[in-house]
């Protein structure tokens, strides 16, 4: 029964106790182990070890010449068939969308999530920030922050199944289509935000990102693609399936006009097939415009009436992390947003600049073990639009913060905006704060929801960005009292 639908050779029947694919894990006696081959490690060269733990069954793609094992064309592949069939292939009874590109998929993913909950739809979401099925938050562990292992993601879905969910909004990522964990799925719509760069430490190139992003796009029923971004206006003529455009700036199937920015969000005409419509999005930015009209696109390919869903978003609240203000009852704003590449950084601050009579004060740092080369571009990109800079330490990993904050200087160089360096991110806010004049707008970039911070040898601490925040405006009252 789980290797239904998936060409493998033939091995007696037994009942299987677990699906393992961790070769670091004990495995339940029959168990099955699936051998995966990654960057640093080739699944299959545990095979053997797996078996003498107790597994019944090795699922392998090359021919070991073992008696327990079960030969398949992809582990990566069956792994995620496998998955479904364990938990009674759950996402049958889903309606799927998905969405993907570098910068907007959780504002867009959480965003529908809220649209289609109001209109009376039960809908599960899966992204950067949580698990939701309906209004409860999933409380089992993921051990991929976007888009989970296979396992774990059909777990989710039988879930959300079990709760009656009828759609599912999901952020699809680059290494998620890479490395096939939506492998059998089909998405009945699916969005395509931007692409700039990022992760190139696991593609390489911007062409191989862009061919990961465009797999989603062979696996749906409908491309909502935005065509002012390069690679967008590129994909609108590659992709298999229907497209929808939508655009800011060009002509498309769903197009802004009239926009106007405010520090409390942004206001525009959108028009379609349907008319033209007022819109009020709560979150500010023109990519924010750009982010709203891939909501109002989504939720039209899925049937939803355009003037419903804009009356919905009117009433949608903002999203953690995401453009979020932080402090209050003081004379200068403090924001925290997940913006960690050059791209989303250049937007966020552009933002905050047409947002304040003041300065732009930029906290940002790199994550370790990541993509180096964009480490000298994010000074570039937070030089380009702030009055002053404070580099601190993101999640450095297992790589020395001192070492990271080095490269990321280099690309200071020939910039006229002030900098300082101050290693310990909480030490950098409270720096950040004790330094505030009137009017400043305070971007605290790179961690956004996030609240831990991981050091060498992944050790998580807890770090809450918006804690600490209020933690030091409560320290300086006390102190002014």
């Amino acid at each position: 029964q789980l290797l239904n639908g998936i060409e493998h050779t033939k091995i007696g029947d037994f009942e299987v106790t677990e699906i393992c694919w961790d070769n670091r894990k004990d495995i339940k006696k029959d168990g099955i182990f699936v051998c995966i081959e990654g960057e640093t490690f080739d699944g299959h060269s545990a095979a053997k070890a797996m078996l003498k733990k107790g597994a019944r069954a090795v699922v392998v793609e090359k021919d070991l010449g073992l008696k327990e094992q079960i030969l398949v064309n992809d582990t990566r592949e069956a792994l995620a068939k496998l998955s479904s069939n364990w938990f009674s292939n759950p996402e049958k009874s889903l309606k799927l969308i998905g969405i993907t590109g570098t910068n907007g998929k959780t504002t867009i993913a959480t965003t529908i999530k809220k649209v289609l909950c109001k209109l009376g739809y039960k809908t599960g979401l899966i992204g950067t920030c949580d698990v939701e099925i309906g209004d409860e938050i999933w409380k089992g562990e993921r051990s991929n922050p976007t888009t989970p292992e296979p396992y774990e993601l059909f777990e989710i879905f039988r879930y959300m199944a079990d709760g009656n969910c009828e759609y599912v909004v999901m952020e699809v990522s680059s290494q998620g289509l890479d490395q096939k964990r939506v492998s059998g799925l089909r998405y009945n719509v699916s969005a395509f935000t931007n692409l700039t760069q990022d992760h190139l430490d696991v593609h390489g190139t911007m062409e191989n990102y862009y061919k990961a992003k465009k797999l989603l796009f062979d696996i749906s029923d409908v491309a909502v693609i935005n065509i002012d971004d390069n690679w967008g206006a590129r994909l609108v003529n590659e992709v298999p399936c229907k497209t929808v455009s939508f655009s800011n700036k060009e002509k498309a199937d769903y197009m802004a006009s009239d926009i106007k920015l405010s520090v409390k969000g942004c206001e525009y005409k959108v028009a379609d097939d349907e008319g033209i419509f007022d819109v009020y999005f709560g979150i500010p930015g023109e990519f924010n415009v750009s982010n709203s009209l891939g909501v109002i696109a989504c939720c039209s390919q899925l049937g939803l009436a355009t003037e419903k869903v804009v009356q919905v978003l009117k009433t949608t609240d903002g999203i953690a992390g995401r453009a979020e203000i932080v402090s209050f009852d003081t004379n200068y704003t403090i924001i925290r947003d997940y913006a960690h590449s050059p791209d989303a950084v250049e937007k966020i601050l552009e933002t905050m600049r047409e947002c304040t009579n003041g300065r732009v004060v930029c906290l940002f740092g790199c994550g370790g073990n990541r993509d180096a080369k964009k480490r000298p571009l994010m000074a570039k990109a937070a030089a380009k639009y702030s009055d002053f800079c404070i580099v601190s330490s993101d999640n450095p990993r297992n790589e020395d913060p001192d070492e990271i904050i080095k490269e990321i200087l280099v690309g200071f160089e020939g910039e006229t905006t002030p900098y300082i360096a101050i290693t310990d991110r909480r030490e950098a806010i409270k720096w950040a704060i004790d330094n505030a004049q009137k009017d400043d707008i305070i971007a605290i970039v790179g961690k956004g929801h996030e609240d831990y911070q991981v050091l060498k040898n992944n050790v998580k601490i807890h770090f809450d960005e918006k804690e600490i925040v209020e933690e030091i405006l409560n320290e300086i009252n006390k102190k002014q009292s």
